[in-house]
């Protein structure tokens, strides 16, 4: 299992995207951000209000230099079926992985054995696979598309000042960082 500050797996699967179906490898994404979107399955409850929600910030993804990718245990012809008839879902256009084997749930730690579905989580890849976030909880709990684009936002800022000025607590864009060290110095 890929732990946070370690490069991913170079895992190979199908993904339903732009009303075609093909196979990606997450090694085809490097030299960009990604963030990847674990869900249990298609054609349930939640997961289609936290897929539309990520559908309709795509464009914000884009502009950071990301690419957003759910990952299911379904089927490409199963997502394809989702796709086609659910408005939520039918907002999506980045690819929707399909993991029928559960490798990729296994290589990322989010396969539920006994129940055959993935836990729900995010992950946020460098653009040399390094993985710098992740989170991942229970299925009965939806993500946050706003706090994703913040941890980015936060992951990027520090990448692009080489680790010299760093996010403290609630961190958004244009708001006070921390200088590792500096900052300390006369507050022990």
């Amino acid at each position: 299992m890929v732990k946070v500050g370690e490069k991913i797996p170079d895992v190979e699967v199908e993904a339903y995207h732009n009303d075609k179906i093909k196979k990606i490898k997450l090694s085809d994404y490097a030299g960009r951000w990604l963030v990847l979107l674990f869900y249990p399955a298609d054609f349930t409850f939640i997961c289609p209000t936290e897929l539309e929600e990520a559908a309709v910030n795509y464009e914000k993804f884009i502009k950071l230099g990301a690419e957003v990718i759910s990952v299911s245990r379904d089927t490409v012809y199963a997502h394809k079926a989702w796709h086609d008839t659910s408005p939520a879902v039918g907002k999506i256009d980045y690819p929707m992985a399909a993991d029928p084997t559960g490798k990729m749930c296994r290589e990322f730690g989010t396969l539920i054995e006994e129940e055959g579905v993935s836990l729900r989580a995010t992950f946020i890849i460098d653009p040399d696979g390094i993985l710098k976030a992740m989170d991942v909880h229970d299925n009965s709990i939806d993500r946050s598309t706003p706090e994703i684009l913040r941890k980015l936002q936060a992951a990027k800022f520090v990448r692009d000042h080489n680790g010299a000025q760093v996010c403290p607590v609630s961190w958004t864009p244009g708001k006070k960082t921390l200088t590792p060290g500096l900052d300390l110095v006369g507050k022990i």
